[in-house]
Order: C-alpha cells, then sequence, then structure tokens
C-alpha cells in the first residue's frame, strides 16, 4: 500500500511538474479576520470548511495544495490562461473561504445548476470556464489539465462534509437592498476617492507589490471583462457592502455600496470576448 501512495505521489508530482510548478507551502494569511455576514435566509445550512491546516499528506492532498496555489496566484500558477491582472482570491476572499465572499464550499455543493445566462443546466467546470473567460479576461485551461483539476479538488476539500445540493449560509454575496437614490456615478467617484483609491489606485490601476499586485485593477486592461458578473451593478454593490474596504466589510452604507459600484462599472474595461 505504501509503495502503491508513493508511485502514486511521484506520477502526481511529475504531472505538476509538467506544469511548470509545484504545490507550495501554505501562505500567511491576511491579518484582517473575516467580517461577519447578514443572517442567512430561511433555510440555508450553517456550515464551516475544515481547518486551513488539515489538507491530508497524500497524493489528493497534494492535487488539493495545487488547487490552492492555483485560486490564490492564478497569475503565477495558469499564466497562460489569464489575459488580465487578476486572482481568483480577489473576488472569492480569504482563500475561497469566507462567507459572504462567494466562497468556494459554497459553489461546490451547488452544481449542477440551471444557468439563466446560458439557458442551460452548467456543471462546476463549467462555472470556472466562466470565471477564467469573464472574470479573468482569458481562456480555459483543459478540462483535464492539472489546473482544473487543482481547482476541483481545491473546491472538493473546501465542501468536505456539506450537503450535496444545500443552499449553504453564506453563499455568493449578502444582497444589498435597493438604496433611497438611483445609484449614481458621479456620488460613487467621491466614495471611491475616499475609501478605494488608497487601495486600487486613484485611476483603478491597483497597486503593485514587486512584480505582483497587492491589489488588483479595477477598470481598465488588467480589470475584469464586461462579461463578467462583477460587471453587474447589483453583483458589484452586494460585494462591496460586505466586503470592502478589505477587512471593514459593513461599513459603506447601502447608497454608497450601490454608488461606488456603479462608478467602477462605468469605466473602461476588456469587452465581452464574444
Amino acid at each position: 500500500m505504501r509503495d502503491r501512495r508513493a508511485r502514486a505521489a511521484a506520477r502526481l508530482a511529475a504531472l505538476l511538474a509538467a506544469c511548470g510548478v509545484l504545490a507550495q507551502e501554505p501562505r500567511a494569511q491576511p491579518a484582517n479576520a473575516p467580517q461577519p455576514i447578514p443572517p442567512a435566509p430561511a433555510g440555508a445550512l450553517a456550515f464551516v470548511p475544515p481547518d486551513r491546516n488539515a489538507i491530508p499528506d497524500t497524493p489528493l492532498g497534494t492535487m488539493i495544495r495545487f488547487g490552492r496555489d492555483v485560486f490564490v496566484d492564478t497569475q503565477r500558477y495558469a499564466k497562460g490562461y489569464v489575459g488580465n491582472a487578476m486572482n481568483c482570491v480577489n473576488c472569492h476572499l480569504d482563500d475561497g473561504r469566507q462567507a459572504g465572499a462567494a466562497p468556494l464550499w459554497a459553489a461546490y455543493v451547488a452544481y449542477p445548476a440551471f444557468s439563466a445566462r446560458d439557458e442551460r443546466v452548467t456543471t462546476f467546470g463549467q462555472r470556472l470556464e466562466q470565471c477564467f473567460r469573464y472574470s479573468m479576461n482569458g481562456r480555459m485551461p483543459p478540462a483535464d489539465s492539472a489546473i482544473v483539476l487543482g481547482l476541483v479538488s481545491y473546491a472538493y476539500w473546501l465542501a468536505t462534509g456539506a450537503p450535496v445540493g444545500a443552499h449553504l449560509a453564506g453563499r455568493g454575496y449578502p444582497p444589498v437592498a435597493q438604496p433611497a437614490l438611483a445609484p449614481d456615478a458621479m456620488r460613487g467617484a467621491d466614495v471611491y476617492r475616499l475609501h478605494c483609491a488608497a487601495c486600487h489606485g486613484v485611476e483603478g490601476q491597483g497597486v503593485k507589490s514587486g512584480s505582483s499586485y497587492a491589489f488588483p485593477p479595477l477598470w481598465g486592461p488588467g480589470g475584469y471583462n464586461a462579461g463578467a458578473g462583477m460587471h453587474r451593478v447589483p453583483t458589484a454593490a452586494a460585494f462591496i457592502k460586505a466586503n470592502m474596504p478589505l477587512g471593514q466589510g459593513g461599513t459603506l452604507t447601502d447608497q454608497q455600496a450601490w454608488d461606488v459600484a456603479a462608478y467602477v462599472n462605468a469605466q473602461p474595461r476588456p469587452k465581452t470576448p464574444n
């Protein structure tokens, strides 16, 4: 049994090496603690993903770690398939663990599902394709690649113990009530200047730390394209209200969240690929 596991681990290491990378040790986590989110809708089930240090020391665990690395540093581990300056973790905070920030564990058990956008039933893998095409402004890696297998394995592990098909509390972004005034990009510009520019740049160009981005661009060639879910003002408002400024989610008013979402999405960005 040990010999078989050793051979399997060696084959897996060779597969990852063929991608030009190897799984890394867990990264240091940001000091900002995950923020509380509004109460879950009726019928939603409470769920807590496994501890980040509980990934098993097995061939499957190696692939899970690689998937986490792809998720956190997509620019490095899936470089050939990303067309902007973003990483998966920019929209799915705390390595895809944070409730109210579209956590992977809640998404994984929700598929297959009908997609109103595509007017068909889609799988979790097909949902990943949408992320690469729109949010990452790139292209989907091959379905049998280590990149896709790693991402699916990581999401599978995060959902350990979650009922398949359940609506888990913390899924997606908590909806924000319609504001008293229609969303206004001009008011949003003031919100952006006061609460967002320090991290994302005055011109939305992001802020770099060395050669990589500490905070991603929000528009321009480095941002998500016009087909991304975040390009919908209600979606962006929900993400912003629950999670931004980073580590201070819930501090903006509903009106401010809608206004700044309108402002960000009024800026130039890559077009929808199709």
